[in-house]
């Protein structure tokens, strides 16, 4: 039987319209939220527990690993735009199951106890995870973790960049492979843009896209236009100038692809900048599902993809061994300790970090 977050993930569109349905009458389906409690034992660890719009600090158990899964001293954690709309309700009533709730997956700590039928792993392993949503559990000192989305890190990646890989970079990933880009460099090249290039998932997929041999144009604020630029674009766009605004390629190129990780862009201004079979892969928008089958309805050849990510073990770890190879690094903006967790959350609020915020727990 699939497991509940396989089964939302694989019907995106029935997910779109309950949510829809759900978010605006929760109270009618859903009881009061409980209290968090301290629990005072000898084995214990510090985390950060999310309630409705604050957090905590609160001393709990120990978690023990079950079957298929490793228990982690977290060494850091990154945190994604995902982790405070849950605190914040905003993905009510399918997460969290209730409050209190211990946010964030994205985390790389050292293996310290192996739960039953355990392969592959063992005590002292360094290793970069990515922690089931429904349970969530990075913001703490220890976390449990599962063997299928958990590899190795190799001593070449430091705790802070892996950290930083999980969500925002198999996103990105996923999405340049949507796309058909080979990141051997072997397909043909193609014209490409990336919206807020130098954000947690755009500043990936410009270094992926150009591993494909694609020609990258990207937008990002006047301050990240060098950055943007060392990551590998060929042509960046300041998006609050008027060139910026309408995306257009300053060589005049339409565009076979656009990876949209930003927010408030009309379908009209991607398709005057689409070639004649042009694809939006979006990442962001919850209209994108609906946007897309009414191109479908009109038969348009240009077209929106909404994304939603499927991590896989699989492409952690290609991910990781990249990381190892020199190919891809991890725009670190800001790191925090877990004892001003608090400040990290408000800065990933904001919106306006370049790379990823990091968590550190060492």
């Amino acid at each position: 039987m699939k497991g509940k977050e396989e089964m939302l993930l694989q019907s995106p569109c029935l997910l779109f319209f309950i949510f829809r349905l759900l978010s605006l009458h929760w109270h009618l389906f859903w009881d009061p939220w409980p209290h968090p409690t301290s629990c005072m034992l000898c084995n214990t660890t510090v985390m950060v527990v999310a309630l409705l719009h604050s957090s905590q600090h609160v001393e709990v158990p120990i978690p023990t690993p079950k079957k298929d899964e490793i228990l982690l001293k977290l060494e850091a954690s990154s945190l994604n735009p995902a982790d405070w709309k849950i605190q914040k309700g905003m993905i009510r009533p399918f997460l969290p199951s209730r409050f209190p709730f211990v946010p964030v997956t994205d985390v790389a700590g050292e293996v310290v106890e192996i739960g039953p039928g355990v392969q592959g792993f063992k005590v002292g392993d360094k290793v970069v995870s990515k922690l089931k949503l429904l349970r969530g559990g990075g913001l703490a000192e220890y976390a449990v973790a599962t063997t299928e989305l958990t590899v190795k890190r190799p001593p070449e990646v430091t705790s802070a960049e892996a950290a930083g890989i999980p969500i925002a970079g198999l996103t990105a990933l996923r999405a340049l492979t949507k796309a058909g880009i080979k990141l051997d460099g072997s397909g043909p090249s193609a014209d490409i843009l990336i919206t807020a290039a130098s954000g947690g998932v755009g500043h990936y997929a410009v270094q992926l896209a150009k591993l494909g041999n694609a020609h990258v144009t990207a937008t990002c604020g006047a301050r990240n236009i060098n950055l943007v630029k060392s990551l590998g674009a060929d042509e960046v766009l300041d998006y609050k100038t008027p060139e910026g605004e309408s995306l257009k390629s300053p060589s005049g190129r339409k565009y076979d692809y656009i990876i949209h990780c930003a927010t408030g862009i009309r379908w009209s201004t991607f398709e005057a900048c689409l070639s004649e079979r042009g694809k939006v892969i979006d990442i962001t928008s919850p209209t994108a599902m609906l946007t897309s089958v009414i191109k479908k309805m009109t038969f348009s050849k240009k077209s929106l993809v909404p994304l939603v990510l499927n991590p896989k073990g699989g492409d952690l770890e290609f991910m990781v061994e990249l990381f190892k190879e020199g190919k891809l690094r991890t725009v670190i903006d800001s790191i925090f300790p877990l004892a001003k967790a608090e400040e990290a959350w408000a800065k990933s609020m904001d919106g306006h970090a370049t790379g990823k915020i990091i968590v550190t727990l060492e």
